[in-house]
This record gives structure tokens, sequence and C-alpha cells, in this order.
């Protein structure tokens, strides 16, 4: 049965593919997957398995009821087949076994007949065709997800983007841990619990006679975002948005926005599907589209936020092409705060995606130095940076020295002069 269920899988797509369904070794492997499941019994119930797995949209259905009728045949209008009893519907099931050897005998057949069968001048002529049968050039055309996911979020719609949630909801994104103030019991732990030793004890009249350890307990470090939604961010923070709410078995992250003024969006992030999640955050950041003063938004963060203890020891995500209105010496005071109290710093720019960035902006320039890892992530499949970057327990970032290089990820940057604070 395994080898009829490959013979048919293969020929029935190649024939699907040759009349333009985009049937590919995915597809037929789960038409192949769905056979062995239902173990169908009749052609109608072997069509169904075809349209549930090989076909998205009614046009594409009613392609493969034609193609399925030319390949195996038996399959007619279920109005026409009422009150005949001859009908292949109507006679007594077969097994499984039966079914896929006669649908394997039918593909072949059929694929046979279709490459010896000549076309219909050379049947007149009585001579072969001269011309050989054209090649379809993309026998496998990729998933419409498969496609995007390497398209850069500046140049996808937002239909297009809320069909990369699928994907978005397979990264996980991690952080380091920390230790707790608080313990937890762990055989040969480096204190004992006195406490639950001595209750222990109460048992056996006072005698210990098994002590019980402790050691602290580890917590994954408080992420925080902070997510630029000037004119040329736009794109890019819509995605990171989804990203945050799509991301499976990351943190719990605090969310803010930034152009002219900060916002914090976490309750509009909360419990809602992407979609409704991105018109939440368009609604509640009343600068969306406005203009950058990333200085002064951090400033902000810090007065308000940080001073409370947000930013302590956490891991701080910053959104930005780096293009600030601002005065740059104010960004590059609010990020060495940050910096103090942060145990990394992690910058996301879109830009830094061509091999010839060099931070010459006079926000990016001021802001570098303070930075443990600069990433791109301007597309899904440069997301891992971005996971790899949050995951890495160690803390990369330059010391501040007159005529230092700051790093990109792990990697110098090779400028081609030195970098100063008014570079523009």
């Amino acid at each position: 049965m395994a080898n009829d269920l490959a013979e048919v899988a293969a020929r029935f797509g190649a024939e699907l593919r040759r009349a333009g369904l985009p049937v590919g070794p995915g597809r037929s492997e789960r038409f192949a997957s769905a056979v062995t499941i239902a173990r169908p019994r009749t052609l109608d119930e072997l069509y169904r398995c075809a349209l549930a797995t090989l076909v998205s949209d009614r046009d594409a259905a009613d392609v493969l009821r034609a193609v399925f009728n030319r390949v195996f045949g038996g399959l007619d209008d279920p109005a026409s087949r009422r009150g005949d009893q001859t009908s292949p519907a109507m006679r007594p099931p077969a097994s499984p076994e039966n079914l896929l050897a006669r649908a394997a005998r039918a593909a072949k057949s059929h694929v046979s007949d279709t490459e010896a069968a000549p076309t219909p001048d050379a049947a007149e002529d009585g001579q072969d065709s001269p011309e050989p049968e054209r090649e379809i050039e993309h026998r496998y055309l990729g998933s419409t997800v498969e496609r995007l996911a390497g398209k850069d979020f500046a140049e996808l719609s937002p239909a297009e983007l809320l069909l990369l949630a699928g994907l978005m909801r397979s990264i996980t994104l991690s952080v380091p841990l920390r230790r707790s103030r608080r313990e937890h019991r762990r055989p040969g732990g480096p204190r004992t619990d006195v406490r639950s030793t001595l209750r222990q004890a109460r048992r056996t009249g006072g005698w210990a006679f098994r002590l019980i350890s402790k050691a602290p307990t580890r917590r994954p470090r408080r992420l925080v975002v902070l997510c630029d939604i000037s004119g040329s961010m736009e794109p890019y923070a819509r995605a990171m948005i989804q990203l945050l709410y799509c991301a499976a078995g990351g943190a719990q992250a605090e969310v803010f926005t930034f152009a002219t003024r900060l916002t914090r969006l976490t309750p509009a992030l909360s419990r809602t599907l992407p979609a409704v999640a991105l018109q939440r955050a368009g609604q509640t950041a009343p600068d969306w589209l406005g203009g950058t003063k990333i200085g002064e938004s951090i400033k902000q963060f810090n007065d308000v936020y940080g001073r409370r203890g947000m930013a302590r020891g956490a891991i701080i995500v910053i959104i930005s092409d780096g293009w600030d209105t601002g005065d740059p010496e104010v960004l590059r005071r609010e990020m060495e705060r940050l910096s103090l109290v942060a145990y990394r710093i992690v910058w996301v720019n879109p830009r830094t995606k061509s091999a010839s960035y060099q931070p010459l902006a006079a926000g990016m320039a001021a802001a570098w130095p303070h930075c443990d890892a600069v990433v791109s992530a301007h597309t899904l499949a440069a997301l891992d940076q971005l996971s790899d970057a949050l995951a890495d327990p160690v803390r990369r970032r330059a010391p501040v020295r007159p005529g230092s290089r700051p790093l990109i990820g792990s990697r110098p940057l090779t400028a081609s002069r030195p970098l100063t604070a008014s570079g523009s």
C-alpha cells in the first residue's frame, strides 16, 4: 500500500502542476498522510482527501475536480447520480488497499496515454509531432508564506504581514535568567532549609534524619521594548509589534512606542488578535507617523519608568533607524544612563542590512557605543539574529573611550574615519 500511495501522490501532483496549481512536495505529502489516516473506500472519499489537502480556494477546487475526473475517472455530479445504483458512489465500498491499487493503475495508465497520444495535427498528417512537449519552468512554486519570509517588512502590505503571524508564533524570544531573592527546595543546594528540616523532624520525635536544602530561584529577566513609530519606521514597527504579540515561549514584554513622545502600549497589546493589537497601537499612540525625538523619549522613560526599577537588570530593545531630530548630546547622555542600569541593550536598525552601513547619523553615532548588539531584523528570516541577541547571556557592551570603535553584534565595525557625535 505504501508504494501505491507514493505513486498516486506523485503522479496526481504532477498532473495538478501541469494544470497550473501550485502543488509541491509538501502538499503531496499532506495528501498522502490524509489518505493514510482516513483510509478512503470510494473515489468520492479519495477526492475529499485531495480537496482538504491540495487546494485552498474555490477556483482551485474546480481545477482539482476536473483533473481528478481526468486521472481517476468515475467522479460525477452527485445530483446526476440520484437513483442510479450503478454509479461509482453507489457501488459497494471496496477495501482501502483495492481502491488505492486501482487508483495507482488509473494514474499510471493516464500518464502513459498522455505521453503516447499524438497531437491532432500529427494524427492527420500521419507523422510525429515536430516540436517536443513544452517543459514547465516552475514545477514547484513555494507557498505564499514561504515567499514572504524573505521579503523586506517595508515591502509587505498589512494583509501580507498578517500572513506571517503563523511563522512568528514559532519564534521563541527567550531572555537570560537572573538570580531571584526567593529560594526553592533543591537536593544538594548550597543552603539548608532549617524550618522545613525541623518541620519534617517532628514526625520522628525531633530527630532530623534528612536535611532539606534550598537554592535561589532563577527567573527570566524583564524584556522592555522601545519602538520608533515615525514615518520611516512605520512598516518595521508594525512587524515588530506583531512579533512581540505572536512570539511563543518568550518573556512578557513591556512595550513602549515613541516618535515625539513616549507611549506605553502594553495594556493595548494584551489578550487580542494581532490585527486588533496593531489597530489599538495606532489609536493609543497619538504621534503615530510623526517626527522622531529619540533622546527626549528615552529621557522620559528613564525619568518615569526607569527610576521605578523597570529597566534595572532588564533587556532593553530599541527599534529605530537612528534618525533623531533632537540634540544628539541628549541621546548620548540618556543612553549612558540607561546602560548603567540595564543588563543588555539591543538596537534593531533595519538600515544595517547593508554590508556597507556605517553609523554616521548623529543619533545612531551617539547611541552606538552603549549598545551590546545591533541587528537588522528587516525580514522574517533575519529575526534569528534578534532572538540570538536577546538570549545571549554575556554583556558585550564596549567601554566608552576616546577613539574606540563600537561593535556590530560581536564584529568590529570598519569605519573609514573615526566616529564622532556630530556625524550626519
